[in-house]
């Protein structure tokens, strides 16, 4: 019997603007949300007093559509970027 996988492991493919920033146009939405974490890691793009809030960049504001998200809210806003492979 074939293994399913869940909503987290299927592959999505990924719209222009989520490719931008994670650098690929296919992944699953774990690997999504773990490279969108690495890439606002790596930029400083935390709130340094409030680390649940995302302050967008140049690459972020077009997946947003906004200046600055909470930690809670990017995985609703990412949805939108993404389907089914």
């Amino acid at each position: 019997m074939a293994k399913s996988t869940n909503a987290l492991q299927q592959p999505m493919n990924l719209s222009p603007e989520l490719s931008a920033v994670t650098g690929k146009s296919t992944m699953t939405r774990a690997e999504v949300v773990s490279a969108m974490w690495d890439y606002i890691k790596k930029h400083d793009l935390q709130n340094p007093e409030n680390k649940r809030e995302i302050m967008s960049d140049g690459l972020l504001k077009p997946v947003f559509g906004k200046d600055k998200v909470t930690m809670f809210e990017m995985n609703k806003l990412i949805s939108p970027h993404m389907t089914k492979a």
